[in-house]
């Protein structure tokens, strides 16, 4: 009985000590379903659990990772403006589509040179402990979620790699609320894949 209360006792001080990166863990859940179904309410929860998140990551020295949040919730504003768009003028929709040659060699300069800048403002002004892995998925997630504000498909082939690498991480950094949110973003990353191709056919 004693070790049961212990026990009890030291997932509520867990939960105490880790509420903020909880409540942007459930909310980034719940941002992920509405973004599978394609529902512009997803911009709102994103840009609840983006604020959440720059806390958490500020706090476990991902610096690039939490002014990747801080774009989160700029592009959390412009998607849902552009997806709202859609609702009250149906001639605006936008469609789910595949991303054209020139589109993908700009996507992947902008890409790199994120990359570079993160890397070298994180490797010379910060004490990050992971300066190319941070600038790595920072620089591919900008892309992915203005990808995603597009409504571009391959935006989720992105994210099932950012996901799978960033689950890693936080393992590594003992974020583990986050780490097991990663993990569900890659299995959930792979069903949107699918859900989103379906609409491409149509």
């Amino acid at each position: 009985m004693l070790f049961l209360d212990h026990r009890m006792n030291s997932i509520f001080e867990y939960i105490l000590q880790n509420w903020v990166e909880i409540t942007g863990s459930v909310l980034s859940i719940i941002y992920l379903y509405l973004s599978v179904k394609q529902k512009a309410g997803l911009w709102i929860f994103g840009f609840l659990c983006s604020a959440l998140y720059t806390v958490v990551f500020f706090e476990s020295k991902f610096y690039a990772d939490m002014t990747l949040q801080v774009y989160y919730m700029g592009v959390s504003i412009f998607g849902w403006i552009s997806w709202r768009a859609g609702k009250t003028q149906p001639e605006k929709v936008l469609p789910v589509k595949r991303t054209r040659f020139k589109s993908a060699l700009i996507i992947t300069a902008i890409a790199l040179i994120l990359f570079f800048a993160y890397r070298f403002i994180l490797l010379n002004y910060t004490d990050s402990p992971l300066p190319n892995a941070d600038s790595l998925t920072t620089a591919l997630s900008i892309v992915a979620t203005w990808m995603l504000a597009r409504k571009m498909i391959e935006h989720w082939l992105l994210w099932i790699f950012i996901d799978a690498l960033s689950a890693g991480l936080y393992f590594y950094k003992g974020l583990y609320p986050t780490a097991v949110l990663f993990v569900v973003y890659t299995v959930m990353a792979i069903v949107g894949y699918y859900q989103w191709k379906k609409d491409l056919q149509k």
